[in-house]
């Protein structure tokens, strides 16, 4: 496996926030982490990545056990995190944004280079010399995305990629993460828009309250509308 999650508890000082969290993600795979706002999909990632201080289980990345590691040491080891809120740096051009997030090339992962991601976000290469602060959402989305991109991940961890985008930045946002998995990167995903995760996914977990209440391909999801409805449904 990629990425293997098993026993994963974390905590917020006293509050107690994910409760024996196991998932896993396969080499290639779009893998989406579905549930409502609260659910604890945002810190399930935070934890994976080493951004929440107090979690106990084992964290499994490439045979290597991180979870005591850093978040840096966990970055170069080759896993990549897409955060919420973006985090662009407004001051810089896109150009220079993209070469914040320059790291050495792996062997075995495909090398991303700022050229190559012109082609997957066409929208970048249009404004490669625009200040971030000038962007719209939908545009510092692609460009957060595609700066993780430039370290050369095998792994990335996406948080409500699609949440705000306008439904033309949505299908746009989709097409290029499925370019991402035909160059055989693997994807976790956190998402409430059941749509977007079906028509990018190959399995599903949903969470609720820190659990995890299903696991299985979408279609398995498809199958069970009693979940969906009592797990997804607003």
């Amino acid at each position: 496996m990629k990425l293997q999650v098993e026993g994963l508890n974390s905590f917020y000082g006293p509050a107690h926030i994910l409760f024996d969290v196991d998932l896993v993600v396969g080499p290639g795979e779009v893998v989406a982490l579905l549930g409502r706002n609260g659910a604890g999909k945002s810190t399930t990632l935070r934890s994976i990545i080493g951004l929440v201080p107090r979690r106990e289980g084992r964290i499994i990345f490439e045979d290597a056990d991180i979870t005591r590691r850093p978040t840096h040491e966990i970055v170069r080891r080759g896993l990549g995190y897409v955060p919420e809120d973006r985090r662009i740096f407004t001051e810089l051009t896109v150009e220079e944004n993209l070469m914040v997030g320059e790291q050495p090339p792996r062997g075995g992962v495909t090398r991303w280079t700022p050229g190559r991601l012109y082609q997957l976000f066409p929208n970048l290469g249009e404004m490669r010399g625009r200040l971030g602060g000038r962007m719209s959402g939908g545009e510092q989305q692609m460009l957060t995305i595609a700066r993780t991109l430039m370290g050369n991940p095998s792994l990335i961890l996406l948080d409500e990629p699609s949440e705000g985008l306008a439904p033309k930045i949505v299908e746009e946002m989709a097409n290029a993460i499925l370019a991402m998995k035909r160059e055989g990167l693997s994807i976790l995903l956190s998402e409430q828009n059941l749509h977007f995760a079906k028509s990018i996914s190959d399995r599903a977990y949903i969470i609720e309250s820190g659990r995890i209440r299903f696991g299985g391909a979408m279609h398995e999801l498809e199958e069970r509308p009693e979940i969906r409805d009592a797990y997804l449904a607003i």
